[in-house]
């Protein structure tokens, strides 16, 4: 049994979003929890949530709890490979999705949450480099093709793009980035997870 302990309009929405992309909405069990927003500052932990945090997502399957949105999105894309979103193990782009999975949370989500928090320390530039750093390295990947890993979309693509989706003021003034954001936000399952989040 897959059960996904959610908040609406939070990062457990790109889960529902890839949920939706996989066709596999319908076989998880979605909890709602409330949350504590960074933004606003409102809301609360929810003492249902069985996550250790308080946070979302988690993803529980059979019993075994599965945390961090990038681990669940790679969970998710091998426990459903029919729907070509991850990148199996042998194929030639193996390497470069798993990197995109671990680059969000090791980098890019710092980076943005860092300039969001006005934090701006030599080790923190040294650890997690700034906004000009991450925009040179998606610049670079998107001009070798349409998507981060080449010639299609996966669940690397929903993952990093969904920044730019929450943070619209953060997208930077490149052409490569701002069509391959528009690109991915023109997905159906973009609109189905609006709705489901409504």
């Amino acid at each position: 049994m897959l059960t996904l302990i959610h908040a609406p309009l939070s990062r457990s929405t790109g889960v529902i979003q890839l949920l939706d992309e996989l066709g596999a909405l319908s076989e998880v069990e979605v909890r709602t929890v409330t949350i504590r927003r960074l933004r606003s500052g409102t809301g609360e932990a929810d003492p249902a949530n069985p996550h250790p945090e308080g946070k979302v997502p988690l993803l529980i399957h059979d019993g075994v709890a599965i945390r961090e949105r990038n681990a669940i999105m790679l969970y998710l894309t091998e426990l459903f490979p029919a729907a070509g979103l991850g990148v199996p193990p042998g194929d030639p782009m193996r390497g470069a999705f798993l990197s995109w999975l671990a680059y969000y949370g090791n980098v890019m989500e710092p980076v943005f949450i860092g300039q969001f928090a006005g934090i701006d320390h030599p080790a923190w530039r040294a650890t997690f480099r700034g906004v000009a750093e991450v925009t040179a390295v998606l610049r670079a990947a998107l001009e070798r093709g349409p998507w981060l890993t080449g010639d299609r979309y996966t669940a690397a693509d929903l993952l990093l793009s969904g920044v730019f989706a929450w943070a619209p003021e953060a997208v930077p003034d490149v052409p490569e980035i701002r069509d391959w954001i528009a690109r991915c936000q023109a997905r159906p399952s973009v609109a189905r997870t609006q709705a489901f989040d409504a």
